[in-house]
């Protein structure tokens, strides 16, 4: 029997249903607080997003002390499978039926672009950490979403300004053919030719479902760029850099979004040398690693990336707020939730104090960092020396740059 689009998202819906992964309710009477953490658990994000995710939300919960402060509070997960409608169809079945108050996470930028809307015309919240894409705080900005951990202008702000100024004055980018690569192509030419750099071309590439980029690379390779710049993410990431080392690419490679777990996965070896932007790891100071150590209790043999630092984040915020609205108000008006989430400072041991604009970026430090060299790591999963940190005025778009209608003029 053939199915229709409808029964697919229903499908997908249920399935959500049936992977949903409750926390240990508090004896506590009055009304449930709910998070759905919406991301890849079976595709090329899910070692960025995927169950770590929702034990970082998990442990939010659990350092807020929710229950001795008498709040009920449950999360939730399922798969988006990498595709828009299938995740607005989740979001909307959460809302609608399943008494979710909040989305976490979403790592693709399609996806979460699509669940923006539904949360505005639901008027509930959603906190996405890990789409990459600036238009959620910009064109599709809107009053129920607050935008975390990082986006395409700070990665090809400070990634691509830092290379042309070292001599990468030539760039081919290898693109994930939808919103977010197209996104982070846009933001990082418009740095590079900003600082006197050229691009010299870019080669798109379907999205999701390629393993293979010999094609791509060649393409890049007879290019003459100075720099092959990868605009992708996850488990493409890993394969394009991989790959290009394989055909002894001889140019700077530049990894535009690099996890922690893509630089685990590629191995020191090959990925030593790699300068990348980022605002969170582990290793950093005294409060990520606390952090980090309390995460490692629960999750051993895995360590979070910026995008885990926030769902923890943005959680752990959320849930400050409706402590202070109270649960019954916070539940009632998501975009009033939002607004009072605004207009509280935040800080946490994952990126420490920091605010959130009107247009719904969640600001903090941003750093440059560089892969060390097998010999230079000192212990598992120490990977990242320090070049330089952006402070937080300067790490993410201009208020007046982004078009968000939010933004009076």
């Amino acid at each position: 029997m053939s199915m229709t689009r409808r029964d697919l998202i229903a499908s997908a819906a249920g399935a959500a249903a049936a992977a949903a992964v409750p926390l240990r309710r508090a004896r506590a009477a009055g009304p449930v607080l709910k998070f759905g953490v919406l991301t890849d658990l079976s595709g090329p994000y899910k070692d960025i997003g995927g169950p770590l995710a929702t034990d970082c939300a998990r442990l939010a919960v659990a350092d807020f002390g929710a229950a001795a402060k008498g709040m009920t509070v449950e999360v939730i997960q399922a798969d988006h499978q990498n595709k828009p409608d299938v995740g607005a169809g989740i979001a909307r079945q959460w809302f609608d039926r399943d008494g979710v108050d909040v989305i976490l996470d979403v790592p693709n930028s399609g996806v979460a672009l699509a669940i923006a809307g539904v949360a505005a015309e639901k008027n509930k919240v959603f906190l996405p950490s890990n789409p990459g894409t600036s238009d959620l705080t910009g064109k599709a900005c809107n009053p129920n979403t607050i935008h975390w951990s990082y986006d395409t202008w700070m990665l090809a702000h400070a990634t691509g300004s830092a290379l042309v100024k070292t001599g990468g004055t030539s760039w081919y980018f290898i693109t994930a053919d939808y919103a977010f690569g197209h996104a982070l192509q846009r933001d990082a030419s418009q740095f590079v030719e900003g600082a006197g750099g050229k691009v010299l071309g870019a080669s798109a590439y379907p999205f999701p479902g390629t393993s293979d980029f010999s094609s791509f690379l060649l393409q890049a390779q007879a290019s003459g760029a100075k720099v092959v710049a990868f605009a992708n993410a996850g488990a493409d990431t890993v394969n394009s850099i991989k790959q290009a080392k394989e055909f002894g690419l001889t140019q700077t490679l530049a990894g535009l979004l690099v996890f922690i777990s893509d630089v685990h996965s590629i191995g020191l070896t090959t990925a030593q040398g790699l300068v990348i932007s980022g605002s969170f790891y582990w290793n950093l100071n005294d409060r990520t690693r606390g952090f980090s150590k309390r995460l490692w209790a629960k999750v051993p043999n895995v360590r979070a990336g910026m995008g885990h630092a926030g769902d923890y984040s943005a959680a752990l915020h959320y849930l400050k707020t409706a402590q202070q609205m109270g649960v019954a108000e916070a539940k009632k008006d998501g975009a009033a939730t939002v607004a009072r989430m605004k207009a509280m400072p935040t800080d946490d041991d994952c990126f420490g104090k920091g605010s959130i604009r009107i247009d719904g970026r969640k600001l903090h430090d941003a750093y440059l960092f560089q892969v060390k060299k097998p010999a230079e790591s000192k212990e598992p999963w120490d990977y990242y020396d320090v070049r330089a940190t952006i402070p937080a005025d300067e790490a993410f778009r201009p208020l007046k740059d982004g078009g968000c209608p939010l933004v009076k003029s």
